[in-house]
């Protein structure tokens, strides 16, 4: 799926370019929350 996002991305036009760049950092962005999430929950089980 990625690497089918990076050759599109390759390409395409600039818009596509930007549009597939927000859907990599939209992922980041749910990675993220979800460790931070998880991480936290973990604390709380300590306590």
């Amino acid at each position: 799926m990625i690497g089918e996002l990076l050759s599109g991305m390759a390409h395409s036009t600039g818009a596509g370019f930007v549009g597939v760049s927000l859907i990599f950092i939209y992922l980041a962005w749910i990675l993220t929350i979800g460790v931070i999430r998880v991480k936290e929950a973990m604390a709380e089980d300590h306590h």
